[in-house]
């Protein structure tokens, strides 16, 4: 890869880590240590997915007319203010409008990166780009979510100060990085302001899109947004999970990840897209299935850990799979120079299904076990149903972008080894 991509995949490590200094204490910090009760750090949480719903609307906007990198500098800078605010902050209106900086800061940031990573990838080498940074953002967090619990002291209030001016820094440090990168000229659309405006219209009308939004919220509804509200109230109230087998499980989610990304890679790209998403689904329910043995099947304490821990695991594969798929999917639908407004809406279908999904797995999860676990199964069977139907609305080159590659190696004489490396469609 290019140094200019180099530097975004460390920009994005660094973030990770930074955010993995914070996340897991976020609730600990502001109900205990600073003494706020736990309806201030519930609304908190809350404030994160508010502000990302607010601000997510109007980035693509952004992005579209002055580019990413103004706008992803913009994100760092409030989201550095905002995490040294909550590290600061001795009471609630304080604490909540850092939270609201650091909230929108980030937001914007996951938009902004990815049309980055567009600008600076072909086709071809796409997948690989949203895979590797995958692998760093969930390397990044495992890394700074372990050192940050050596550090951490809840009898101390300068310990989590600390915490969070570390993630301000690195913030800080990957807006520096980006000053360095020269962005490649993006094609110029005839009346940007003016298409911007519309670009909501002109995305709505992208019924591939639409689709492949509907789909996202799915995939986000039942998978991230239960492991750490309705899965793990699920595993400790009807599986007996300890916390601390809870933390194995997430640390076995990440293990995976960073353990099977390239090797998964690797099959990924010789696949049709819909069919990898559609086998995601049937491995989630899957995974479902087990989780519903570790809390419903009656055997040994250490049979249900085992149980439970291999359900994050299995979670972990899919997410593998998906990482080098549906991000680069969203780029490959939006028209030239309207890629910061796809990325921006898929976002805000995924912070949606964020907010959503914690208000209803977390409920069911703690009481209705058998329910909920036959509830999150069937919505993962229908991630395959939604993935097959998505694939009958692209063209082949969307589908599977290693056609592109087979067909000119073939243009160029060179077609018995290419091909050969391509899996058929059948």
């Amino acid at each position: 890869m290019g140094a200019a991509m180099r530097r975004i995949h460390v920009g994005n490590a660094l973030s990770a880590f930074g955010l993995g200094f914070t996340v897991p204490y976020l609730y600990v910090y502001v109900a205990q240590v600073r003494g706020l009760g736990a309806m201030t750090a519930g609304l908190v949480l809350a404030v994160f997915a508010v502000a990302a719903l607010v601000v997510l609307p109007f980035a693509g906007r952004a992005i579209v007319r002055h580019g990413p990198l103004p706008v992803l500098l913009v994100a760092l800078v409030t989201a550095a203010v905002g995490a040294m605010g909550l590290g600061l902050a001795a009471n609630a209106t304080a604490v909540l409008l850092a939270a609201v900086a650091l909230g929108a800061g980030q937001a914007v940031m996951q938009p902004a990166l990815a049309t980055m990573i567009v600008n600076f990838s072909s086709a071809e080498t796409r997948s690989r780009a949203f895979a590797t940074q995958f692998f760093l953002q969930n390397l990044g967090l495992g890394v700074g979510g372990l050192i940050g619990g050596h550090l951490v002291d809840t009898t101390r209030v300068g310990s989590f100060t600390l915490l969070f001016a570390i993630e301000a820094a690195m913030f800080l440090l990957l807006a520096v990085i980006m000053t360095t990168v020269r962005m490649p000229r993006s094609p110029r659309i005839d009346g940007a302001p003016g298409q911007a405006k519309g670009s909501w219209k002109q995305l709505l009308g992208n019924r591939a899109m639409v689709q492949l939004c509907v789909l996202g919220f799915v995939l986000f509804f039942a998978c991230y947004g239960q492991f750490e509200s309705g899965l793990s109230a699920y595993g400790v109230e009807a599986a007996g999970i300890s916390t601390s087998a809870l933390g194995s499980a997430l640390a076995a989610n990440t293990a995976v990840i960073v353990v099977a990304q390239f090797a998964v890679l690797r099959f990924v790209e010789r696949q049709k897209r819909s069919r990898v998403i559609a086998a995601v689904g049937i491995l989630w329910a899957v995974a479902w299935g087990v989780a519903g043995y570790a809390g419903l099947g009656h055997g040994s304490q250490a049979m249900a850990t085992a149980a439970f821990v291999s359900t994050y695991a299995l979670f972990g594969l899919g997410e593998a799979m998906l990482s080098p798929t549906v991000a680069p999917l969203v780029a490959d639908l939006a028209p030239d120079g309207m890629a910061g407004q796809y990325n921006s809406a898929f976002a805000l279908v995924k912070q949606l299904a964020l907010a959503v999904g914690p208000a209803v797995g977390g409920p069911l999860g703690a009481s209705l076990h058998g329910p909920y676990i036959v509830m999150f199964l069937l919505f993962s069977l229908g991630i395959s149903v939604l993935a097959v139907r998505l694939g009958r609305q692209l063209t082949p080159v969307q589908n599977q972008p290693s056609l592109a590659r087979r067909s000119r190696v073939v243009a160029q004489g060179g077609a018995p080894v290419e091909s050969e490396s391509v899996v058929p469609a059948t």
